[in-house]
């Protein structure tokens, strides 16, 4: 079971898009999401303030901006 990361925060509209499609992927799969927030946390800014939302899987970058379903569910090997 691999733990996926979604970075993003309040207010963002790709952030939701990318929510719904991690949900969907991983209410498939059986993976863990965690939700963290670039408002919550200043390294988490500095690192992605630019780049939201981001996908992190085991904590390895997985992509940003743009989340589709097939490169996850691939990454995740399901």
């Amino acid at each position: 079971m691999s733990v996926v990361t979604l970075v993003g925060r309040d207010g963002c509209h790709l952030c939701d898009e990318a929510r719904a499609v991690v949900m969907a992927v991983v209410a498939d799969t059986g993976d863990e999401v965690v939700e963290l927030s670039i408002d919550d946390d200043l390294e988490l800014r500095d690192r992605f303030a630019d780049m939201i939302p981001v996908v992190l899987i085991d904590e390895a970058y997985h992509t940003h901006f743009v989340v589709a379903a097939a490169p996850l569910r691939a990454a995740l090997g399901r």
